[in-house]
């Protein structure tokens, strides 16, 4: 149970690592689930088929990327973000600099 947990743990960290690329993922499995999903439908269009399949892309990319904002929201209102920054560049919390 403990494996479960973390492996959860560090695919949300990933996510929130790799908003963009998670973004684009999601794209482009919209884009070919929804091409899929209407070329089954064999009484339509090609030409429908290609503007149906970018519409349901379009309006996934656009729910990511709500989803995104609302995780980059949380994570600075929680302050999870600044740790982050800390540790990446490396700065001293406790040390004072004077101007």
């Amino acid at each position: 149970m403990g494996d479960a947990r973390s492996s959860v743990d560090s695919a949300r960290e990933w996510i929130v690592d790799h908003k963009l690329r998670t973004v684009g993922c999601l794209w482009l499995s919209g884009i070919a689930g929804s091409i899929a999903y209407n070329w089954s439908r064999p009484n339509m269009k090609t030409s429908v088929k290609i503007i149906h399949a970018r519409l349901h892309a379009q309006a996934l990319t656009l729910a990511a990327l709500a989803g995104a904002a609302v995780v980059e929201y949380y994570d600075h209102r929680t302050g999870k973000k600044a740790e982050h920054i800390a540790k990446f560049l490396e700065i001293d919390e406790n040390r004072h600099y004077k101007d």
